[in-house]
């Protein structure tokens, strides 16, 4: 298993860094590693609402099949994923409101393997810091996208 925090602030309103960040079409904006988006539910996010991407690490495309399982609108999101060999992963958004009208966005990932300790050990092999330099990266583009 591996876990990636990070937060980064932005000088946007909460709702407005909700509606890019939650915009299953514009995840290729800012996502790093986002190479396509599939099949997306219609209306709003929910609660079961389903999205497909495909993803590359170190230029290797998988893909990843996403179920919302809890949000609150505009503070809170919490994806499950299933992707290649029963591999897992949790995205959670958190975003709060700062004094100043910007937005703090905490963002958390957690990648589980297949193969228990065998398949965590290859996998830091293969992918070691990449995760939390692509999550920085990401919110860095972000917040560039919405501070423009």
């Amino acid at each position: 298993m591996s876990e990636v925090v990070t937060t980064i602030d932005i000088a946007a309103p909460p709702q407005e860094v909700w509606d890019v960040m939650l915009d299953a079409t514009r995840t290729k904006e800012w996502v790093t590693i986002v190479r396509e988006v599939g099949e997306v539910d219609d209306g709003p996010l929910r609660p079961g609402f389903h999205m497909a991407q495909t993803l590359a690490i170190r230029g290797i495309p998988f893909h990843v099949k996403w179920v919302l399982e809890a949000v609150r609108v505009p503070e809170f999101a919490h994806w499950e994923g299933k992707g290649p060999a029963r591999s897992k992963a949790t995205i959670e958004y958190h975003l709060k409101a700062l004094p100043d009208g910007g937005t703090r966005v905490e963002y958390r990932n957690e990648f589980k393997t297949p193969l228990g300790p065998l398949g965590a050990v290859a996998s830091k092999a293969l992918i070691g810091g990449i995760p939390e330099h692509e999550a920085i990266a990401s919110l860095q583009r972000l917040k560039a996208l919405l501070e423009q």
